[in-house]
């Protein structure tokens, strides 16, 4: 096996940089009350926004859309802090898996403002479209969506 040229290695190099960007961007249209434009916007026609039993499966820009159109509604605050970025580019797609913890405010089935904390895995997966990296597949899954008071123990020891 031959080792990358140094300009293939440039080309990888970039392309990791540009989906950290891709990745920042969509967290700032998060907690920019879930902008629904801009965030249907990083993925491409037939992208595919999962959020699981938490937050349903969306496919489509439009459905993506519609679904962060009324995501502020209930999550009225929220502050995307991602990590851990692990990227693997391949030519003209990628993969990604992030960490998010979230502290947010939500509105509860009472309409009262409740804190709470969010810790969950995604796995992405990206395509090189018009020069322009995108979401192909955005897959969140969550290991616990916890209030603040509560705390999240009781959702994640597994004796509980």
């Amino acid at each position: 096996m031959t080792s990358p040229t140094l300009e293939q290695q440039i080309q990888r190099l970039a392309a990791i940089e540009d989906i950290k960007k891709l990745k920042a961007v969509y967290c700032s249209y998060c907690d920019d009350q879930y902008n629904p434009k801009g965030l249907a916007g990083l993925f491409v026609d037939d992208g595919i926004w999962d959020g699981g039993k938490e937050f349903g499966r969306h496919e489509g820009r439009d459905a993506i859309r519609t679904f962060f159109n009324g995501a502020s509604g209930s999550i009225v605050f929220a502050a995307h802090l991602v990590m851990n970025p692990i990227i693997d580019v391949d030519g003209d797609t990628a993969t990604g898996k992030w960490r998010l913890i979230m502290p947010c405010t939500v509105r509860n089935e009472d309409g009262v403002a409740e804190a709470r904390w969010l810790l969950s895995a995604y796995d992405e997966r990206y395509v090189l479209f018009d020069g322009r990296w995108m979401y192909q597949s955005l897959i969140v899954d969550s290991q616990f969506y916890a209030t603040h008071a509560d705390g999240w123990a009781a959702q994640t020891d597994p004796q509980t």
